[in-house]
């Protein structure tokens, strides 16, 4: 299995982290069968909301419920991709209904969605061709604060300076 793309850590709170047990918390999908004896164990309740999702460094999809930390269900190692994603059966087969970046932990960039894409298309499930709802993180490089950049508003909500344009979470900070 090819594994290509930036890696992830994390750099969400250490609280956060002291949760995580050898292995994870997330169900790894590998394939259709997977993937399969995993849905047909949920409720429908279940299948409502979104879950957390991430791809592991190996490339392999984890399934996790949607308040689950992101962390914990990569078993603190590094990803690469991470976020929500919600699935619905349609004529017979599971395709992702909306798939979003969202990580506090990780604040992924954008570019990861092609290791999306591998994971679901190995599995069988068919995607949207990108996020369907992308969260734009950066580091504030004069306060040291994570932000959400919303509405191209490359600016700091803690300190007013501006904010890079390209991805730089994971520059020491």
């Amino acid at each position: 299995m090819e594994t290509r793309g930036r890696r992830y850590r994390y750099v969400g709170t250490a609280e956060l982290k002291a949760l995580v047990r050898a292995g994870g918390d997330g169900r790894s999908i590998r394939s259709s069968a997977d993937f399969g004896q995993w849905v047909s164990a949920l409720s429908p309740d279940e299948l409502a909301e979104p879950f957390t999702f991430v791809v592991d460094g190996g490339g392999v999809l984890r399934l996790a419920p949607r308040r689950s930390e992101h962390v914990v269900c990569a078993g603190g190692g590094e990803v690469l991709s991470v976020g929500e994603m919600s699935f619905r059966e349609e004529s017979g087969r599971w395709v992702v209904e909306e798939v979003r970046d969202q990580s506090t932990g990780y604040c992924p960039d954008v570019s990861s969605w092609p290791s999306v894409a591998e994971a679901l298309d190995r599995v069988g499930i068919h995607r949207p061709s990108g996020f369907t709802h992308e969260v734009v993180f950066r580091r504030c490089r004069s306060c040291p604060e994570f932000n959400i950049v919303r509405e191209e508003g490359f600016v700091c909500v803690f300190c007013g300076e501006d904010l890079p344009q390209g991805w730089n979470v994971g520059e020491p900070g």
